[in-house]
This record gives structure tokens, sequence and C-alpha cells, in this order.
């Protein structure tokens, strides 16, 4: 793929598409609260309105914008789009588009890296949606079959899966991933014994962006370094 046709075809198609289905997104994810108005009449009250808005952005009002900082330089800006439009994103978006990379041999961040994670998060779309259907038809009546030991080891997939992608990466850039487990276990260690308590919410988002800004900047000074030698 040539960088022109990227920039100047690939990229604008990217932006163009994701900007229409992300706003379609939004008109739909609105439409049922607005038939509810329009139909039976169920205007909830202002105040009611910005109680719940208040709520929802104490709890989750960090993540807008450690999410899309933290997510981007894997996925890339066509990744960005799909990930915040069909969800589960750090359980099943991010670790298959990893893993399309590392099968791709291609970096993160890269030209390449975006389309190959790109193709990768399509996949798990519509692999989900298969196994959703499948899921909300038989997932209760199979998950009460299971034994309490297997429910209880569900739990555990989420970390057992970024670690192996620790791994995969870690194999790759050694010096990298060292130097940033060091740095993630010194800021989590900080956060845990209150050192950053006079930030508001800290625990929430700081490791994250904290460790994403430093993985950032350490991967530059390595490609500076690589283009000097």
């Amino acid at each position: 793929m040539s960088e022109n046709f990227y920039k100047d075809k690939y990229m604008p198609s990217v932006n163009r598409i994701g900007k229409i289905t992300g706003y379609l997104g939004v008109v739909l994810a609105f439409t049922p609260a607005v038939m509810l108005a329009i139909v039976y009449g169920l205007v909830p009250k202002p105040a009611a309105l910005l109680t719940a808005f208040i709520s929802g952005a104490s709890a989750f009002g960090v993540l807008w914008f450690v999410e899309p900082i933290s997510y981007f330089p894997v996925v890339g800006p066509a990744g960005t789009y799909m990930a915040f439009l069909s969800g589960n994103i750090s359980n099943m978006r991010i670790p298959c588009a990893s893993m399309a990379q590392v099968a791709a041999d291609v970096e993160p961040g890269t030209e390449k890296g975006s389309v190959v994670a790109t193709i990768g998060m399509a996949v798990s779309i519509i692999i989900n949606i298969a196994v959703l259907t499948i899921g909300a038809i038989l997932g209760s009546s199979v998950l009460s079959m299971l034994p309490d030991s297997i429910k209880a080891a569900l739990n555990y997939l989420l970390p057992a899966l970024f670690g192996a992608l620790l791994v995969q990466f870690g194999l790759k850039m050694k010096k990298h991933s060292l130097v940033m487990v060091l740095i993630a276990a010194s800021l989590y260690t900080a956060i845990g014994l209150g050192v950053f308590n006079w930030l508001p919410g800290a625990s929430n988002w700081l490791g994250t962006l904290g460790c994403v800004f430093a993985s950032i900047l350490i991967g530059l000074a390595t490609l500076k370094n690589k283009a000097k030698s």
C-alpha cells in the first residue's frame, strides 16, 4: 500500500464513513427515548436528567478521554470509529486488533498496523454478533449448567488475555516492555499508597494515561535511536 493511497484516499474515506456511522449511531441510540416521549408522553424532568448525567459522568466521564487516547495508538483512526460504535473495546476489539497485528507481523501505530487492526476488529465484530445472538438464546441455560469453579474462573479471562498480549508484544520489544512494566508497577504502587490523592479521581485515570504517554515517549525515543544507528 503506497503512502499516497493511504493518506489521499483511504483516510478521507475512513473519516467520511466513520463520521456518518458515528452520527447515525448517536441518532439510533436516542431513538427509543424519543419514541417513548412522542408515543407515550414519557418525558423525564430536567432535574432527573441532570442528576442522571452527573451520576454517569462521575462514574464513567474519565473514560471518555482515557479510552480514545489509550486505544488510538493500537487501532488507528478506522479502528477507533469501529471500536466506539460496536463496544466491547477492552475485552474484545483491542485484543483482536493486537493479535491480528502480531499474526501479520506489523508494528502498532504504523499505516500497515492500522489497516491490519481494522481487519482484525471487523472480523471480531462479525463473530461477536453471531456469538451474542447464540448467547442471547442459550447463554443463561448454558451458564447455569457450569460448575461454580468454572464460573469463578471466567472472572480471570480478561487479565489472562491482556497478560498473553503483553507476552506477545514483549518478546518483540523486550527493552520497551521491561521499562514499561517497571513504570507501570511504580505508578500503580504510588497510586495505591495515596501519593496522588490530591488529584481528583486519580485512581481511575492516572495509571492508564501515565502508562500510555510513557509508552509513546519511550517508543519515539526508540525509533530515533534506530534511525540514528
